[in-house]
């Protein structure tokens, strides 16, 4: 006798990446910026892994997106995302290590953490 063939959701559409939102937009974790880290808008797509990104510390920085994102998160123009500034050329480089949804750009709106001018 064989086994029951499961029909559900497989791959990456059944899974949730951890301490993502869920669908219906409620907010179960957001992930804040640590020492060292900065909140940014993404303002304009450059091509391939490039990003020119408006920070909160006032400063427009080159951004790549770091490989652990790179095929699974797709960024756009106008979404909040966390930057980590680059040891030398702090004011100019950095890579993208998250990208919040809607639902957590606007908890850390609220919260105080992003001032969106």
């Amino acid at each position: 006798m064989s086994k029951p063939r499961r029909r559900g959701k497989g791959g990456r559409g059944g899974r949730r990446l951890k301490g993502q939102s869920s669908q219906d937009g409620e907010v179960i974790r957001v992930r804040i910026p640590r020492e060292g880290e900065v909140l940014g808008i993404a303002v304009q797509l450059l091509g391939y892994d490039r990003v020119r990104v408006k920070c909160a510390d006032g400063k427009s920085r080159l951004c790549r997106i770091r490989g652990t994102l790179k095929k699974r998160v797709w960024i756009r123009e106008g979404d909040v995302v966390l930057v980590a500034p680059w040891d030398f050329q702090t004011d100019k480089k950095g890579d993208i290590i998250w990208r919040y949804s809607q639902g957590e750009a606007g908890w850390l709106e609220r919260r105080g953490y992003l001032k969106i001018e």
